[in-house]
């Protein structure tokens, strides 16, 4: 048996004014993430997160809110957990366009994502907070 091994991300939880949470999908895949991914030495959460947001939707975030640190199973890469600080991010929706290793990005009601394949960290945990942060309990 392979021991497991640990990624360690800094994701963002984005929703537009109409209570859609914004996933996306890297290039060869087919399964959607939230925007975000990993840290480098030396740097700090919030710091990566502005990083990977800028890189993979052409923003910056006008304001990160932490809302926990959560692991699921990596969908990408056998015997890895993806370990995730996850933010709110309030950005300029107007402005996102997927950049990158972006692929596809697209808002899907967190209550009815549809027929998507969502990663387990997003499916677990992101869309719970979402749902969360609309009812106004998060």
């Amino acid at each position: 048996m392979n021991p497991t091994k640990t990624i360690r991300i800094a994701a963002a939880i984005i929703l537009n004014d109409l209570g859609q949470m914004l996933v996306v999908r890297k290039r060869g895949t087919n399964i959607f993430i939230q925007p975000g991914g990993k840290i480098e030495p030396g740097e700090s959460l919030q710091h990566a997160l502005e990083r990977e947001l800028r890189e993979e939707l052409g923003c910056s975030p006008k304001h990160l809110t932490p809302c926990g640190r959560y692991s699921a199973p990596a969908v990408h890469e056998a015997n890895h957990i993806v370990d995730a600080d996850f933010f709110f991010a309030t950005i300029d929706t107007e402005q996102v366009f997927a950049g990158g290793e972006i692929a596809e990005m697209r808002w899907i009601n967190p209550t009815m994502p549809g027929e998507i394949e969502l990663a387990p960290l997003t499916a677990l945990h992101a869309v719970a907070l979402a749902v969360a942060k609309i009812k106004g309990t998060a």
